[in-house]
């Protein structure tokens, strides 16, 4: 028995490796495009490989990936009762498939950046959840800088938070902060080559941010200056060129 369940295993975790590559290679592409429905393509791949091999964190981190994406586009596109629905269950998803990512791998810090990130964009829907997720937040935060305050989209993903949190978590002072600090380290992981299902997601997002932040401090060229770093990293980033066209009216 136990010769014929390690074959099987090992084809289970190749075909499971296989799904997250292509899946990275969708989701690649649903970044470019800001696309809700390819995001949705990418995490199904990814949720493949969960099922090939449910106990593989790396497969649950890309599903969520790819889920926390979508969600975010969701967020951007114009309310109408179908986008609340899709909205509020797209963010139910991507709990479920984070918290399962932190339960099977808790080093990973980006698993629980994501996870601080999406419990803030709960309580933003909601503010009375602040009561029991307020500390969830700060839990979640604090676990991915002991695990990775080095990582560039840890600092991306915290200076997100702090963007959109009230001044007495933060405010835009400190997302500032830690966005410039991410941005540094995105610079230095690009110098340095990736393996096929390393990520790299996040840098011209983190720039485009930088800028809005800029924006909203009252540096309009210190802005600007950000959203155009972000458009020579990634011509496709749909906040800075949404950005730099409002500047051509």
């Amino acid at each position: 028995m136990v010769v014929l369940v390690l074959p099987l295993a090992a084809q289970a975790e190749d075909t499971a490796i296989s799904l997250v590559k292509t899946g990275i290679v969708e989701f690649t592409a649903a970044y470019d495009a800001w696309d809700a429905a390819q995001f949705a393509q990418a995490a199904g791949t990814f949720g493949q490989a969960c099922a090939k091999q449910p106990g593989a964190g790396t497969n649950y981190y890309w599903k969520g990936v790819a889920e926390f994406h979508r969600l975010l586009q969701l967020h951007g596109t114009p309310e109408s009762p179908t986008n609340r629905v899709q909205t509020t269950a797209a963010l139910k998803t991507v709990l479920d498939t984070l918290t399962t990512a932190v339960k099977l791998d808790s080093g990973n810090a980006e698993n629980h950046a994501l996870l601080g990130t999406v419990y803030g964009m709960s309580i933003a829907e909601n503010p009375l959840r602040a009561m029991w997720l307020g500390s969830r937040v700060m839990s979640e935060q604090e676990q991915a800088l002991q695990c990775g305050s080095s990582n560039p989209r840890v600092q991306y993903l915290l200076g997100m938070s702090h963007h959109h949190a009230p001044k007495m978590w933060g405010g835009k002072a400190k997302a500032l902060e830690c966005l410039l600090k991410a941005e540094k380290l995105f610079t230095v992981e690009a110098e340095q080559p990736a393996g096929p299902t390393e990520p790299r997601w996040g840098r011209s997002n983190c720039l485009a941010f930088i800028g809005k932040t800029y924006d909203v401090l009252g540096k309009p060229a210190e802005a600007e200056k950000y959203f155009r770093k972000a458009l020579a990293v990634n011509p496709h980033d749909k906040l800075a060129q949404s950005e730099m066209e409002k500047r051509k009216r």
